[in-house]
């Protein structure tokens, strides 16, 4: 799950970059498995969430894009490590590493740091990704 969000991320990274062509090859031809008419479309959803990143306005929009981009390629690249064999998991996730690797992603994760001291909360409190608690006194 992990090496799949990475993998999200680093598509969505990449679009934009000179990194983008190289990438967006190697995941059409992934996610593609080897027939043509799959890698086709899956150019074609790359080039779509490129143009979604692009077509975005700066600020929360952009980053609203962003995420929503990070977790369709998250989901799809969960997907086709679920539905492979084991042999056959273990070589898409080592291709899914270096893909990462490529893109710069390696043991890179946005951290958040937000003080919370004298907070009262009512209702739900939403958001996403990882939450790590530390209590001071």
């Amino acid at each position: 799950m992990t090496l799949a969000a990475t993998g999200g991320g680093a598509v969505v990274q990449a679009a934009g970059t000179d990194a983008w062509n190289g990438l967006r090859d190697a995941v059409a031809r992934m996610l593609g498995g080897g027939e043509t008419a799959r890698g086709r479309a899956e150019l074609e959803r790359l080039d779509r969430t490129r143009a979604a990143l692009h077509a975005a306005d700066e600020g929360e929009e952009a980053e609203r894009v962003r995420v929503a981009q990070a977790a369709v390629w998250q989901t799809r690249f969960e997907t086709l490590l679920e539905e492979a064999g084991e042999p056959e998991r273990e070589r898409i996730a080592a291709e899914l590493q270096a893909l990462v690797d490529r893109a710069g992603m390696r043991g890179k994760t946005e951290m958040t740091h937000i003080d919370f001291r004298y907070s009262t909360f009512h209702g739900p409190v939403l958001g996403s990704g990882t939450q790590h608690n530390t209590f001071q006194s």
